[in-house]
């Protein structure tokens, strides 16, 4: 089974909130392709990648935003994006990626 699943199942288990960021469109060239995904959980717990690395502290934070107030966003991270250089994406595409809460 994904390990992302297999965590969130879990994370459903203890009842603990939750939030899941999936990579929906890469356009040029990108870390990791769509369909990957990260999850978050309320107290922090984080399991998968969106970016191998580089973008991730920033959807943590956008995560640990969807899990206090239920609201999806989609993000983008681009080489053109000032953001993108702030967060570490220099690999020179552009990333979209889905952020939402999981509910029970």
């Amino acid at each position: 089974m994904n390990p992302v699943v297999e965590k969130v199942a879990k994370w459903r288990e203890e009842d603990k909130k939750a939030a899941l960021a999936t990579v929906v469109k890469v356009e040029r060239s990108g870390p990791l392709g769509p369909g990957t995904s990260m999850a978050v959980s309320e107290d922090g717990q984080v399991v998968g990648s969106v970016s191998g690395g580089c973008v991730e502290p920033a959807v943590f934070e956008e995560a640990m935003t969807a899990i206090e107030t239920g609201k999806p966003k989609l993000l983008t991270y681009g080489i053109s994006d000032d953001e993108a250089f702030g967060v570490g994406l220099t690999c020179g595409g552009i990333i979209h990626i889905f952020v939402e809460r999981v509910d029970w």
